[in-house]
C-alpha cells in the first residue's frame, strides 16, 4: 500500500517540477513528448493515467505484502534461460560476396603494455554480422532504425525449422505451407511475433566459402522466404518482423530481393545472419532486439537475445 500511495503522490506533484529551478535559473520541466505521450496530446493528463496504470499494476501484483529486495528473484534463480543469439563481429567473419572483401576494420587507438586495447575505433557497413534491415532499407519513406520504437524491437519468438529441407537443397525457401504446418502444431502464430526461419545455415559460419556457398559465377546459394510466405505473414498475421541464420531473408540466388521488399514495405524489420536459432524452442522464448541506433540509419548490428522461462 505504500508503494501505491507513493506512486500516487509522485503522479500529482511531478509535474510541479516544471516550477522548480536549478542553480543558474535553469528551468526543469517533465518531458512533453515520449513513446507513451504521443505529439499532441496532452502530456500531464497521460502521464497521470500512466502514473494511475502504473498503480494498479503494482496494487494488482503486490496485494498488501510489503515489498522485498528479492521480488525478482525468480530472474536469477537459474530457472530462467537467456541464449545470445550474436554472432561477433571479426574481420574473419563471414560478409555479403563482394570484391572488395569483407569490410569490418578494428583497428587499436591506444594499448595497454601487452597490447590489448585500452581504446579501439572500428568500421563495418550496417549490414554486416547479425544486423536489422529496418524498413527504410528497402522502401523509400519508410522508418529508419533509430525510429523503430522500444516495443517494435522484442516480441514472442516463432521459430520454423526447414533445417532438412535446406540440407536437401541450398536454394530451399520457405513455402506458406511450412508456416501454415507450424501453426497447425503449435497454434496461430502469437500477436507481435518475430518470425524466425532456422535453415541451420549459422552451423557454416566459421567457413566464409561454405557460408556464401558460391557457385562458379559467384552467386551465393542458401535458404530464404519465399515470396508468398513474406506476404502471407505480413498481411494475415500481426508480426514485429522476420529473421533467418544465413546472410539474406531472400534466397542466396535471388535477383529481385522481393521478400525485403514485401516485408519492408509492410512496416517491419528483417533480422538476419542470427547466432544459435538451433537452440530455440519452437515456441515460448521472448526476443529482445538492440540495434545500435543510428540517426537516419537504414540498418545496423543488434545484439539479440532468447529468453526462455
Amino acid at each position: 500500500m505504500t508503494i501505491l500511495m507513493t506512486i500516487l503522490v509522485i503522479g500529482r506533484v511531478w509535474p510541479g517540477w516544471r516550477h522548480i529551478t536549478r542553480r543558474g535559473g535553469e528551468t526543469m520541466q517533465p518531458p512533453l513528448t515520449s513513446c507513451l505521450i504521443p505529439p499532441g496530446s496532452n502530456p500531464l493528463r497521460t502521464h497521470h493515467r500512466c502514473l494511475i496504470g502504473l498503480a494498479l499494476i503494482v496494487a494488482v501484483g503486490c496485494g498488501e505484502e510489503p515489498s522485498t529486495p528479492d521480488r525478482f528473484e525468480h530472474l536469477f534463480s537459474g530457472n530462467l534461460k537467456v541464449i545470445d543469439l550474436t554472432h561477433s563481429l571479426s574481420a574473419d567473419m563471414p560478409y555479403w560476396p563482394t570484391p572488395h572483401g569483407n569490410p569490418f576494420r578494428h583497428d587499436t587507438l591506444v594499448a595497454h603494455p601487452d597490447g590489448s586495447p585500452i581504446m579501439a575505433a572500428y568500421f563495418t557497413p550496417e549490414h554486416h554480422g547479425t544486423h536489422i534491415d529496418a524498413p527504410v532499407h528497402s522502401r523509400e519513406g519508410r522508418r529508419p532504425v533509430d525510429a523503430l520504437t522500444a516495443a517494435d524491437l522484442f516480441g514472442p519468438a516463432a521459430v520454423i525449422d526447414v533445417s532438412k529441407q535446406a540440407a536437401a537443397n541450398a536454394d530451399y525457401r520457405a513455402t506458406l505451407e511450412d508456416f501454415q504446418a507450424w501453426e497447425s502444431a503449435h497454434g496461430r502464430l502469437p500477436t507481435g511475433a518475430i518470425v524466425l526461419l532456422s535453415t541451420g545455415w549459422s552451423r557454416k559460419w566459421d567457413s566464409i566459402a561454405a557460408y556464401q556457398n558460391l557457385d562458379e559465377l559467384g552467386r551465393p546459394h542458401f535458404p530464404g522466404f519465399s515470396d508468398a510466405a513474406a506476404t502471407w505473414l505480413v498481411t494475415e498475421r500481426d508480426i514485429h518482423g522476420i529473421g533467418i541464420d544465413d546472410l539474406s531473408v531472400d534466397y542466396g540466388a535471388s535477383s529481385d530481393f522481393a521478400v525485403h521488399g514485401i516485408v519492408n514495405g509492410a512496416g517491419k524489420f528483417h533480422l538476419e545472419n542470427v547466432a544459435n536459432m538451433h537452440l530455440l524452442p519452437a515456441t515460448g522464448a521472448f526476443l529482445i532486439v538492440a540495434p545500435i541506433k543510428i540517426e537516419g540509419g537504414s540498418g545496423g548490428q543488434v545484439r539479440l537475445f532468447a529468453v526462455i522461462p
